[in-house]
């Protein structure tokens, strides 16, 4: 699946800019309100009634178990790469998942069309457990990546088949709740995931943390299996089988692209590295122009430059998300299991940084959101930096990371509320997908540069430290890029001052 971390989504503005409403002495009264429920409303019509709560508890503690495995996988891998060797390799295992979204993501999109949201569902939670076997028998590096590659397949499909479901089986008025819902599952897995994995990964096997999820898994697809079976069978089909399987064809022509791209950046020869690293860029580019709008690499005012800018920022973050473990285990010493704290620090200042925004998001334009969160992003990454110096506590890389994560709160949603606030409702269908799609490359070429540099500090038998300071060097621009462009995601209307955002 996508990398999700602490991700939910809000309900949009529709055609009306923002309403500038001030707290009330009620919400004070009341903070649960702020969580989308007061005592004033009535339980027995919300997402736990008996009749939405198979559905709302399964596609929860789905998420939520995928959002374990994630955290889990980054905090273990450390030990995982010591067992089976390879470490050059390391990278890989993460974007060998990416690569599995990219393709999960576009075919369960065609196969809802084609057949309701059941089949997709059991198939991509099968094609995940698979994937999960496979990893945790994996008795050498490229097996691991395999496992991972099916888990991506799986993973990738759950998330448009929990949007289209939430959309075809709760009213408007429940939707930004369920989202926010969604999102929030990902604060139990932050708290508690990263140090269970690596007390599991140390004092058992770290093999358990693939294949202990597996009777989880069954539990939870089963609860949302239920809910999902009372849905509409199919969606009208909107612009014809061939244009849906236009659409599936460059899906599946930019999971390609990623994929020979990154196969070049792990390499050892430069030459070969220099050759699939530019074919790979070319066909991924070539696919992804023709899934997005026009004017999206080129920041076009409004909603392309929103597109562009949730790549941008995903690729800033996940440079070094994923290698935060190693850096702290293999670089400062720690035991894994105390670098999940940085993980889960992130995590939850993620998740506060979301629920930030949605409380003030309708005083506050989307915008000013974007133009604060960039640079917070930019010196949680930069900060880390000085943890590769010997003479700064190592402990600082939790509160330098978590205010990473907070800026990630601020600034994530803010892109899909800016497409669904410009965006004409019959497009908003393949614009939304064109966000999702820039998510995860952007997650993917990030993970994977950091990775060549990785590769290349320890063949050149300096370790990971370099290559380390190389990727926080990329995030870091990358979010200042992003800080630059967020000017551009303010169409000027006539007649309309200059933004002052």
């Amino acid at each position: 699946m996508t990398s999700d971390r602490g991700r939910g989504h809000n309900g949009g503005h529709g055609d009306h800019e923002h309403d500038h409403a001030a707290v009330t002495p009620e919400e004070l009264a009341h903070p649960e309100s702020l969580l989308g429920w007061s005592p004033a409303k009535p339980i027995a019509d919300g997402l736990w009634s008996p009749e939405r709560r198979p559905l709302t508890l399964g596609l929860v503690t789905t998420i939520t178990l995928v959002a374990v495995e994630a955290l889990a996988v980054a905090t273990a891998m450390p030990i995982v790469a010591r067992e089976l060797g390879n470490q050059e390799l390391y990278g890989l295992v993460f974007s060998a998942f990416l690569v599995g979204s990219l393709i999960g993501i576009v075919v369960a999109g065609s196969l809802i069309d084609r057949r309701g949201v059941v089949i997709p569902f059991v198939l991509g939670l099968s094609l995940f457990a698979i994937g999960l076997v496979a990893a945790g028998l994996a008795t050498s590096m490229p097996m691991l990546i395999a496992g991972r590659l099916v888990q991506g397949i799986g993973g990738g499909a759950v998330p448009p088949i929990a949007y289209v479901a939430i959309g075809r089986s709760l009213p408007a008025r429940l939707r930004p709740r369920m989202f926010a819902t969604m999102s929030t599952a990902w604060v139990l897995p932050g708290v508690l995931g990263p140090g269970i994995a690596g007390i599991v990964a140390e004092a058992f096997d770290w093999r358990w943390i693939f294949l202990g999820l597996l009777p989880l898994i069954a539990v939870s697809g089963t609860m949302a299996y239920r809910g999902l079976r009372g849905l509409p069978n199919r969606a009208p089909v909107v612009g014809g089988s061939s244009s849906t399987g236009a659409r599936i064809r460059d899906g599946l022509i930019v999971a390609v692209g990623v994929a020979i791209l990154t196969a070049g950046l792990a390499s050892e020869s430069l030459p070969i590295l220099a050759a699939l690293g530019a074919a790979g860029l070319a066909i991924t580019l070539w696919a992804f122009l023709r899934l997005v709008p026009p004017g999206t690499l080129r920041a076009a005012r409004g909603y392309p430059t929103a597109i562009l800018l949730r790549g941008v920022l995903t690729f800033a973050f996940f440079t070094v998300d994923a290698y935060v473990a190693l850096l702290l285990v293999e670089v400062r010493g720690w035991s894994a299991a105390a670098a999940g704290l940085a993980l889960t620090g992130a995590t939850v200042s993620w998740t506060a940084g979301s629920w930030t925004q949605a409380r003030l998001s309708s005083r506050l334009p989307h915008e000013w959101f974007v133009r604060r969160g960039f640079p917070i992003v930019a010196a949680g990454i930069a900060g880390l930096g000085l943890i590769l110096l010997p003479g700064v506590p190592a402990w600082l890389a939790v509160p330098i990371f978590a205010l990473g994560g907070f800026g990630m709160g601020l600034t994530y949603a803010q892109f899909a509320l800016i497409v669904l606030r410009d965006v004409p409702h019959e497009a908003q269908g393949e614009v939304t997908a064109g966000l999702t799609l820039s998510d995860v490359l952007g997650t993917a070429l990030g993970t994977s540069l950091a990775a060549a540099f990785i590769g290349f500090s320890v063949r050149a038998g300096e370790g990971p430290g370099p290559g380390l300071a190389a990727a926080i060097v990329a995030g870091t621009i990358a979010a200042l890029l992003g800080w630059m462009l967020a000017p551009r995601l303010h169409r000027k209307r006539r007649g309309e001052a200059p933004a002052s955002a």
